[in-house]
């Protein structure tokens, strides 16, 4: 059985999943929260010069989903915008950090899903 979701009825919508994201989901969403509802080319600039080092990552799905949407529905890379940006957990490796006197205090290495969906913005149509 696979879920159905709101958005696999609409037409003009291109997804690109990236999985196990070496990065907790709470320094994700602010990235994410920046690029949503911005040109895919503005997006990428933005991505490109942000000093975070998991915007590498966020950037290389974006561009992800961008070839999926050039190559796979022949949209125009112009009129493309990122609709929708989140972020899920995922696994969390625990580890342990020898402390004094033969104790240990965890260390918890967080995991991510990314998903970036992309549309293409309808034009105006002006009537005179």
């Amino acid at each position: 059985m696979s879920k159905k979701t709101k958005n696999s009825t609409d037409k003009n919508i291109v997804k690109s999943v990236n999985k196990n994201v070496r990065s907790s989901t709470r320094k994700l969403k602010p990235i994410l929260k920046a690029i949503v509802g911005k040109k895919v080319d503005t997006a990428i600039r933005d991505l490109t010069f942000s000093d975070k080092r998991i915007s590498n990552d966020v950037r290389k799905t974006l561009s992800s989903a961008v070839a999926n949407a050039e190559n796979n529905f022949q949209y125009n890379i112009d009129n493309l915008i990122v609709k929708e940006a989140y972020c899920g957990k995922q696994i969390v490796m625990k580890r342990f950090r020898a402390r004094a006197k033969g104790r240990a205090s965890p260390i918890l290495k967080n995991y991510s899903n990314l998903t970036i969906i992309l549309s293409e913005k309808e034009k105006k149509v002006e009537k005179r």
